[in-house]
């Protein structure tokens, strides 16, 4: 158990908490959320006696073996598979000890270490470290690479994957997306799933939290909420405690009013069926949880170039990849592509597959190994990626940035705009020397902003950035009038602004006929083959086959059985009654699951019905009625969101053995 009791924390001149209460029990899994500057990473560094606190006390379960992850790693020499193995500190020391054993010839000794190793899993560990490696984007030729020969966000990586090895009771993790693909954290939150420890997690992706998080730890106003439910329950909650605030009724009911017509405005642009009915709902959920966010320091959007091109930008017979003095590294071939104005595209694809690549093709900013880039007449390109943020003058202030692109824009004009931005009063002239990774992707997107582009090529764009000016910047994204390209491992933000995917994968780009759920269920089957694959090869099989795309065997009602011998249909009819009781699991998991979600709908919309009473919000008595009803509604569609989960699974698999 973890126990705040009126704990105060001052940072140098700023009080982060104050008489702040929190009891988290083990088990849990919670995801710490707030605006930059609140005290998240303090709170970490109070649990781990790093800092103490100023007045209260921290009171924690005795003998938790607690795992953190540093944001700071050295580049050693040590191959990273050593370096992740190295965090099982008791492993390594029991290793040294047997060493230490085998050269004395103590053979008692020998038998007790051995035996220690194996209750600590030790005969596995090295397996177990190689897992957690391959899962966040290492190739198996990597593992044996040192650490020093990897840039900064790979090593982060492996200092992730080294903390994930830790034994741990308690696992600690500050921003672990942060430097993941959307592949590496798909992975990473089944395994937190997994985790049977207590989990504190500070994230800014919202689907992240829905996924992992069974209570939301609010860090605002010098104080900490406690919240149960993952982070789309917490917004509900919260914005319906905001509606009871009459103070701020008009301004609620004025953004509700907004975000209705943005709504209103948008439904009607959608063309793609499935992709664009996720995003319809997506738009409406937004609508929703607006209220919740009244209070966000970020309001802005994103206006498009008055002029613009039909075509916008023309790939034709395009390759792209990077000349080097060793010879040229194709990373796309055959790459034909139209970006018409209004194109709402998000790229999906494994690491290293060239997403960033083709983006740097579209820019311009990296030229073409062959083929043609057509840029249409009145082009114009935003584009956001870290490395701007590098190119940021750091002597200069968010005002000079904007006053330097427009020197006779007026000083209101400029301030009213990034103050959307969150650059206000002060902030406004304060130098970019100073700034968080956070105020340095705030302020380049402002500076795309005010450029007014209509093809606006958007690389990670929510790195480093909280929550609520993520909401914000997805809902610029979605109101934004021009063609928007996007890589991002944020699902909510495609789900917002995509209409269309494409699949940048095996050097080529093509369309994507799906969602993010078929995504991820590509992404999975594509895995397996490659497992698949990779195992035939390694067992010296000479006869390939394409797991995926393999053609089925004949029934035996094809021709090829019409001829066959009494003994050789009788085989058939048995392997075919095989088949079928092979079958029925799986067809008993799908009609299950559709009787609970057919029941756990019918929960839904009585629940619905009852908290769409009015009077439940302002009748004080009925409080704990309404929390109680909140949480059976949170508990139904979970459940809904499961059985639904089992039926795909079920069904997939039905329909790949052609039942």
């Amino acid at each position: 158990m973890i126990a705040l009791r009126e704990v105060a924390l001052q940072r140098g001149t700023q009080t982060l908490l104050q008489s702040a209460d929190l009891t988290l029990h083990d088990g849990v899994k919670a995801g710490i959320i707030g605006a930059n500057g609140t005290g998240k990473t303090s709170l970490f560094k109070l649990l781990l006696g790093e800092i103490g606190a100023d007045a209260g006390s921290v009171e924690m379960s005795g003998g938790q073996r607690i795992a953190h992850m540093d944001q700071e790693i050295q580049a050693l020499k040590c191959s990273i598979l050593n370096y992740v193995l190295d965090g099982d500190r008791a492993l390594r020391q029991a290793e040294a000890d047997l060493e230490a054993a085998q050269r004395a010839d103590d053979a008692h000794r020998e038998a007790e270490l051995h035996g220690l190793i194996d209750t600590l899993d030790g005969y596995t560990a090295e397996a177990r470290a190689a897992q957690l490696l391959v899962g966040l984007g290492f190739v198996q030729a990597d593992l044996d690479r040192p650490l020093s020969d990897f840039s900064g966000g790979w090593r982060m990586r492996v200092n992730l994957a080294r903390t994930l090895f830790m034994p741990s009771d308690l696992l600690l993790l500050d921003e672990p997306t942060n430097h993941l693909d959307l592949d590496a954290l798909l992975w990473l939150e089944q395994w937190l799933k997994r985790y049977p420890g207590t989990l504190l997690l500070i994230s800014h992706d919202r689907d992240f939290l829905d996924a992992v998080c069974d209570h939301i730890v609010h860090m605002h106003h010098q104080t900490v909420e406690l919240y149960r439910g993952n982070y789309s329950r917490f917004e509900r909650t919260r914005a319906e405690k905001l509606a009871l605030q009459q103070a701020e009724a008009a301004k609620q009911q004025a953004r509700r009013e907004e975000i209705e017509r943005f709504i209103t405005r948008f439904k009607a642009k959608a063309t793609k069926a499935r992709q664009a009915q996720s995003r319809v709902k997506m738009l409406e959920r937004m609508e929703e949880i607006a209220v919740a966010h009244v209070d966000s320091p970020f309001h802005f959007s994103l206006p498009a170039a008055d002029k613009t091109s039909h075509p916008l930008l023309v790939l034709d017979q395009a390759r792209l990849g990077y000349a080097a003095d060793s010879g040229e590294r194709t990373q796309l071939d055959h790459v034909n592509l139209t970006l018409l104005p209004g194109s709402r595209i998000g790229l999906l694809g494994p690491n290293g597959a060239g997403k960033s690549t083709l983006i740097k093709s579209l820019t311009g900013e990296l030229d073409l190994l062959g083929g043609e880039r057509v840029p249409g007449e009145h082009l114009s390109i935003g584009y956001f990626a870290q490395h701007q943020l590098e190119g940021l003058d750091t002597s200069a202030t968010p005002f000079l940035h904007v006053q330097r692109l427009s020197p006779n824009a007026s000083d209101q004009a400029i301030r009213n705009f990034i103050g959307g931005f969150g650059f206000k009063g002060d902030n406004a002239f304060a130098t970019v020397a100073n700034f968080s990774g956070g105020e340095k992707a705030r302020l380049a997107l402002a500076l795309i902003a005010w450029q007014k582009p209509n093809l606006l090529l958007l690389d990670e764009p929510t790195n480093h950035l909280d929550l609520e000016m993520r909401e914000a910047l997805t809902q610029a994204i979605a109101g934004f009038d021009g063609t928007v390209i996007i890589v991002s491992h944020d699902r909510h933000l495609l789900r917002a602004s995509v209409d269309d995917f494409w699949v940048v994968a095996d050097q080529r780009v093509e369309p994507f006929d799906g969602d993010l759920d078929d995504y991820h269920a590509w992404l999975k089957q594509r895995l397996d083959a490659q497992r698949r694959e990779s195992k035939r090869k390694s067992q010296g099989d000479s006869a390939p086959q394409d797991p995926v795309t393999a053609p089925q065997a004949p029934s035996a009602g094809s021709s090829k059985g019409q001829g066959a011998t009494a003994d050789e249909r009788k085989a058939a009819r048995k392997a075919a009654a095989e088949a079928r009781e092979k079958l029925r699991p799986l067809k008993k998991q799908r009609d299950r699951a559709e009787k609970t979600m057919e029941k756990e709908q019918q929960a839904l919309e009585a629940l619905e019905a009852t908290l769409a009473d009015p009077e439940l919000y302002t009748d004080a008595a009925r409080k704990d009625e309404l929390d109680r009803t909140l949480g059976q509604q949170a508990d139904a569609q979970t459940r809904l969101n499961a059985a639904e989960q089992a039926w795909l699974e079920a069904e997939e698999a039905l329909e790949g053995s052609g039942a």
